[in-house]
Order: C-alpha cells, then sequence, then structure tokens
C-alpha cells in the first residue's frame, strides 16, 4: 500500500461503509496489527540497532541480509502474486505486468555495459524506496481510520498526507546534505547550513499537521480504543523517517543512506507487507471459494518466489558473462525495487471498490467482491496449468520451491563465509561458488595483508578493479597497497585515474601529494594539499603536510600558520587524532619556532614549554630532548645561560633513552660549544665532541665531519691534557652535565 493510496470519499464508499463502524477494528488481532502492521515495534528495533550497529557492522549486515530472505524478498512477491495469479488481475495491469517489465530489460543491460549509469538507477531505488514505505503508512492509516468508523475529512486527510510528505522531505535533506557517503548513492551536496532549518520546519509540520488530524480524530471517535492504531501508525513514521534520522544528522550515528533505507527501513516495511497483503489474500481466496487457503504455503510462495526474483539472475549473469557479481546484484534489486514500486502503486488504491470492500469492510458480505478464478487460453496456458491442482503440477511447484530455497541457502552460505567469517577456508569456499565478485577479492586481499602477503594483496585488489573500476575503495585499497609495498610510481597512477573521475575526493589529493612530494614533485604535492583544505578546510592531514612542505622551503610563517590551524583542528577533535601525538607536538614545537623568527620569544618560549610535559606524558623522548634543546638556544640567545645550561642538561638526560645517534651527537655537540661559549673549561668540551664523534662513527657524512673539526680545535687547545680526558672520558662528561648553575652566573 503506497503514497498512490487514496482514501475513499463517503459518497463514493460501499453503502455498508457510510454507516455503522465495522464489526471489527482489527485485521488479525491487537496485538499483531499494533506491533507488525501499525509498527509499535519500531522503537526497539531501532534503538537496538542505534546501540549495537555501529559495534556489529558485519552481524548486522549479515543479519538483514538473511532476513531479507525471510521478509523482503517475500514482500516482493505477495505484489507479484496478486498481480500475476488470476488472468484478470493480469490483465488489468498489462502495462506494469508486461510493458514495463519488458521496458526494464533495457536498463539491465545498458547498466551492466556501461557502468556508470548504475548510481544513477540505484539512486532513484534509494530515494524512491522511503517515499513507497510512507505511502504504505499513510494508507494503512486511513485504512484503520474508514474500519474504525471515522471518514476523514478531505481537509483532515489532505493535513495528514501533507505532513507525511514533510516527514519525506526531511529524510531526503538527510540524504542530500553534503557529499555522499556511498558511491553507489549520488547527492544533491545541499550545504549543512542550507539543509538545517528547512529539515527542522518539516519535523515541526509533521507533528503540527499530523497532530491536528488526530486530534479531529479522537474527537469523533465513540472510544480511545480506536485512536491506538492510528497513533501508532503516527508515531511509527515518526521513529522512522524524523527520530532515527535525526540521530544520525544531530548525533553520533553514522549510516550510510543503503544501509538505513535499504536495510532497517526495508525490514520493518516488508513484514508491515506481508502482514496486509496476507490478510487480503485470505479474504480474497474465501470470496472465491476457496476454503483451503492456508497462510503457511502462501509464505512458502512468497519466500521461492521472492529468492527466483533476486538471486538466479545476478549469479547466472555473473557466471556466464564474467560480470562482477556485486554489481550485477545491485542493478538487479534497483530493477526489482523499481518494477515494485510502480505495480504496488496501481494495485493497492482503496478508490478501488473490491480493495476497499476486501480491506475496509470487515463482514463476510464483502465475498461478493470476489474474483474469478484464473482462465482463459494462449500464451498464459502453461502459467495456468501451473497453478492447477494436477498432481504434475503439484510436484513442479514442490521441485522449483525447493530449488530455490537451496539456492537462496547458498546465497546466503556464500555471503556468509564472505563477511562474516572470514577465514582462509570460507572465502575459498566462496570464492569456488562464485570468483567473479569484487568484494569477494577485495576480502582475500585483506587477508592477504594481514598475513603480510603483499604481492598476493595487490594481484587480488587489481582482479578486484578490473571487474568493477568505477569502485572508488577498491582503487583507495590497491594504492594504499602499492604505497606499502613502496611501488610508489604504480599508486602514484592509481591515485591519478582517481582524481580523473573523482576531482573532489579529498582522500586521493591528500595521498598523491605525499606521492608527488616523493617523487619530486613539491609544486605539485603543495597544490594537492591546498585543493584538499579548499574542499574540507577541517582535515587535519593536508594542513600538517603543507606546513612540513612551506617549511622545507623557508617559509617559517606560512608554515606556522598551517601548523597552527592543524593544531586547533586536533584539539577539537581529539579522538580523530589520538595516533598522531608525535606530529602534534612535532607541530608545537615547529609554531614556536616560527615565533623565534619573527622575534615573538615569549610566545615560542610558552610554546617549548607547553612541548615538554606533553611529550613526557606520551613517553616521545624524540620530541621531549628537541623541546629542551630549541628552548635552550632561546633562552643563552636572550642572555638566559643559567636557564639554557639546565635545559642542556635536561636534554641530555633525556637523549640516554634515545637511540637516534644524529640527533644526539647533534645535542652532544651543541652543548660542548655552550660550554665553550660561557668560559667553562676547554676539558668538558672536548669530552662532549668526543662522544659526539664516537655516535657518528658508523655514519659518515658532513655532519660527521663537522663534529671531527670541533674535537680537532679543541683536542689542539688542551695539548698534553687531552690524552687525561680520553682516558676519563665517562667521569669528565658526568661532571659536565651536573656543573651548577650558578656557574654560568655572569
Amino acid at each position: 500500500m503506497t503514497a498512490t493510496a487514496q482514501p475513499l470519499s463517503p459518497a463514493s464508499l460501499p453503502s455498508s461503509e457510510t454507516g455503522a463502524p465495522p464489526s471489527s477494528l482489527w485485521i488479525w488481532g491487537p496485538w499483531t496489527d499494533l506491533l507488525i502492521g501499525c509498527g509499535a515495534w519500531s522503537a526497539p528495533l531501532l534503538a537496538v540497532a542505534y546501540m549495537t550497529a555501529q559495534a556489529h557492522t558485519r552481524q548486522w549486515a549479515f543479519a538483514f541480509y538473511f532476513l531479507a530472505l525471510l521478509f523482503n524478498y517475500p514482500h516482493f512477491m505477495a505484489t507479484v502474486y496478486r498481480a500475476y495469479h488470476t488472468r484478470e488481475q493480469f490483465e488489468k495491469y498489462r502495462i506494469f505486468t508486461v510493458h514495463f517489465t519488458l521496458l526494464l530489460l533495457l536498463p539491465a543491460v545498458l547498466t551492466h555495459t556501461i557502468p556508470v549509469l548504475l548510481p544513477w538507477l540505484f539512486t532513484l531505488y534509494i530515494c524512491w524506496s522511503p517515499w513507497h514505505y510512507s505511502g504504505q503508512n499513510f494508507g494503512l492509516l486511513m485504512m484503520f481510520a474508514r474500519r474504525a468508523g471515522l471518514a476523514p475529512e478531505p481537509r483532515e486527510r489532505r493535513a495528514l498526507y501533507a505532513a507525511f510528505i514533510a516527514s519525506f522531505i526531511y529524510l531526503m535533506f538527510s540524504f542530500h546534505t553534503g557529499p555522499s557517503n556511498d558511491d553507489m548513492v549520488l547527492s544533491l551536496g545541499i550545504p549543512a547550513s542550507w539543509a538545517k532549518w528547512p529539515s527542522i520546519a518539516c519535523a515541526v509540520f509533521y507533528i503540527v499537521a499530523g497532530g491536528w488530524a488526530l486530534s479531529r480524530f479522537a474527537r469523533r471517535s465513540n472510544s480511545w480504543r480506536v485512536m491506538v492504531p492510528l497513533v501508532t501508525l503516527f508515531v511509527s513514521q515518526f521513529l522512522w523517517f524524523v527520530a532515527y534520522v535525526g540521530l544520525q544528522v544531530y548525533g553520533q550515528l553514522q549510516a550510510q543512506q543503503t544501509r538505513y533505507s535499504s536495510g532497517m527501513l526495508a525490514m520493518l516495511h516488508s513484514t508491515q507487507y506481508l502482514w496486509i497483503t496476507s490478510y487480503y489474500q485470505r479474504r480474497e481466496a474465501r470470496a472465491g471459494g476457496q476454503t483451503n487457503w492456508g497462510f503457511l504455503g502462501y509464505f512458502v510462495t512468497l519466500i521461492a518466489g521472492g529468492i527466483a526474483l533476486f538471486v538466479p539472475l545476478p549469479w547466472v549473469v555473473s557466471r556466464l558473462a564474467h560480470v562482477d557479481f556485486t554489481t550485477s546484484f545491485l542493478t538487479f534489486t534497483a530493477l526489482v525495487n523499481i518494477h515494485h514500486f510502480m505495480l504496488d502503486g496501481a494495485l493497492w488504491k482503496l478508490r478501488d471498490s473490491r480493495v476497499a470492500a476486501l480491506l475496509i469492510d470487515s463482514r463476510e458480505k464483502a465475498a461478493a467482491a470476489g474474483e474469478s478464478a484464473p482462465s482463459g487460453t494462449g500464451a498464459l496456458a502453461a502459467l495456468r496449468w501451473l497453478a492447477g491442482d494436477s498432481r504434475g503440477a503439484h510436484w513442479v511447484r514442490v521441485a522449483a520451491a525447493l530449488l530455490l530455497c537451496a539456492w537462496g541457502l547458498m546465497d546466503q552460505a556464500r555471503y556468509y563465509w564472505m563477511n562474516v567469517q572470514g577465514s582462509p577456508a570460507a572465502l575459498s569456499r566462496a570464492a569456488k561458488l562464485n570468483p567473479f565478485d569484487s568484494s569477494l577479492l577485495a576480502h582475500i586481499a585483506r587477508l592477504n595483508e594481514r598475513a603480510g602477503d603483499s604481492s598476493d594483496e595487490i594481484a587480488m585488489f587489481m582482479r578486484a578493479v578490473k571487474l568493477n573500476p568505477r569502485s572508488r575503495p577498491l582503487r583507495h585499497s590497491l594504492a594504499h597497497a602499492l604505497l606499502v609495498a613502496k611501488r610508489y610510481e604504480e599508486a602514484d597512477r592509481v591515485y591519478r585515474e582517481i582524481l580523473a573521475g573523482y576531482p573532489n575526493d579529498v582522500q586521493a589529493l591528500v595521498n598523491e601529494g605525499l606521492l608527488a612530494q616523493r617523487l619530486g614533485r613539491p609544486d605539485e604535492a603543495i597544490d594537492d594539499w591546498n585543493r584538499a583544505l579548499e574542499l574540507n578546510p577541517s582535515a587535519g592531514n593536508p594542513q600538517l603536510y603543507l606546513a612540513d612542505a612551506l617549511a622545507t622551503r623557508g617559509e617559517e610563517q606560512a608554515a606556522a600558520r598551517h601548523y597552527r590551524a592543524y593544531l586547533q583542528i586536533v584539539s577539537a577533535h581529539p579522538e580523530q587524532y589520538a595516533d598522531q601525538s608525535h606530529q602534534e607536538l612535532g607541530a608545537i614545537i615547529k609554531v614556536a619556532d616560527a615565533y623565534v623568527h619573527s622575534r615573538h620569544f615569549a610566545e615560542a618560549a610558552f610554546g617549548y614549554d607547553a612541548a615538554v610535559p606533553l611529550a613526557e606524558k606520551d613517553h616521545d623522548v624524540s620530541m621531549e630532548s628537541i623541546a629542551l634543546m630549541h628552548h635552550a638556544v632561546l633562552a643563552e640567545s636572550q642572555g638566559r645561560a643559567t636557564q639554557s645550561a639546565l635545559l642542556f642538561q635536561r636534554a641530555l638526560v633525556v637523549d640516554a633513552g634515545y637511540d637516534d645517534a644524529p640527533s644526539v651527537a647533534a645535542d652532544w655537540a651543541e652543548y660542548g660549544q655552550f660550554l665553550r661559549r660561557h668560559g667553562q673549561p676547554e676539558r668538558f668540551s672536548f669530552a662532549c665532541f668526543l662522544r659526539a664523534e664516537e655516535l657518528l662513527q658508523q655514519k659518515p657524512g658532513p655532519e660527521r665531519d663537522t663534529i671531527a673539526k670541533l674535537r680537532a680545535q679543541s683536542e689542539a687547545r688542551l695539548g698534553g691534557a687531552a690524552a687525561g680526558v680520553r682516558r676519563d672520558r665517562e667521569a669528565v662528561l658526568k661532571e659536565a652535565t651536573a656543573i651548577p648553575a650558578t656557574a654560568f652566573t655572569r
């Protein structure tokens, strides 16, 4: 029952509808009707999904995949069953049962041959789904109102209809605000600031307009009990489209459009649909004289038929044509849904006297609206025989149902092995069933990554990309694997391909900038990072990389601006950058260095002092040493030799736990020169230069040559005393690092 369902006006109702209310308000019974039909179980189910979806993503994905077999697929088959199971219905809706069905073959072929069309088709399905769900809730609310004898007045109906449209628009704003988080779903990219107040207005309008209409119903009703299903449906619509989506927009819940629209909402809608259509089919069967109708047989038929709609075609196309199973499955999913939306909108109209008689009038005299049994000749003869009562037809139906159920269970097993179990043996079993699946190949690649097999990982990602070349996540994964394997030129080519199709991909811009810098294209790297910041000013890493690049160029002040921006972003989102404490400390020190160059010495000293305790807390000896050494140099330049000496000595103590020989050697050499500049005995400086030269013994280069020159000069000054210092070097160094601060007071 969809948004195209039109409630009857009093004049157009059958005579039984304009008098006293029907003998029963309920369809299957109050509890079943309220929980399933009116969606009263939405609140606990949505609460469970909200609390557990992020922590158990893979388990939820499999749960919905399995529930689709039991509820989602059958609910599509319920519409097909109603439209095709009699000749009268088939002919009545021939434009949908024949012409529109054949027309859908064209997009099926096009999306397999031109993959760029698939997101457009899939987006149509994802955005149409909530409209379909809203229409069913609205139609059921109208049905219960009429079963209660509350014929809605035109303005009441219009207010409710507008309220349901407002809730749908609210959901669409959430889908189309900002960039899409799913490559299969296109977004209008509405700025969040533009969408905020219209979204709030839609939510308020839903409550006010719908509440007004329901309050008028309540004043006309003879009992509060008749209002329970109406209010429950109204609240369910609010939970589906306003409350839960509000948690996504304004709370901490992050859910993809596809996961919500085709996951939780689809399951709630499907069970609701099966609840009402099974009631309709039971009454129709009895109206036609079929006294042996049973829900179990009907439900098994729907399960088998639902599997036939969704499972065989993607498998056959993928295996025979060697196309990506994931792409094929998404294509047929979108097409079956679109066909369902169109056909369902034509079938379920309360203005249809037959639908009204079977859904609204609970009296047995509705049997007069019964429909003739299958009849006719011609092309439908085989189908009529198959639907008949002969023993041969019965066993053919049983065999087909068993085959389809087995196929559906095989599909479930493959999905479980691929997504949930994820062991080498499970993935191997899944690959034997169908190796032409980019998602499966990606899982195998990640398993190889964890096993440390980079060559197989890259090979699998390459196969996956070849099967599904439009997939950005697959290309990103391939590029990352190439980066880890240090195949930089190949990774650079993959990122360029991503940016050719998606020029606003921030992650690709950031990583391409890193590769450009490594491959000797620094200007291109800076351009990439600037572009990334234009697209996402709140991204921290491009701020940091850009700052480092500018600092290398000697543009300290420009670099400092980006370091400060990086620090502001990190402080605003500490959980997102929890693993970047080392980079954060480096940025603090770089900002302080920039203050030194601009002669803002107090700000520089504050920065160095701030970095030291943070480094101690994180046990980051390298950054602690750097902060102390830079502060020591600053203090000396300002004539604070006493403080400078203490800072140098603290830095050398910290260096004892630091295994970076060049950095530690530079610190000892700097301290030796400091001691000489402040008139300390030459033996102390000589011992410092000896330690620095020893640290660089295995590292030839200009740094070692400079320190060797300092050592030679100091040794020449000491003359014969140098030998004694060499012999007692450790004792001399201990004495040099314990010189009291008062020795540096001028």
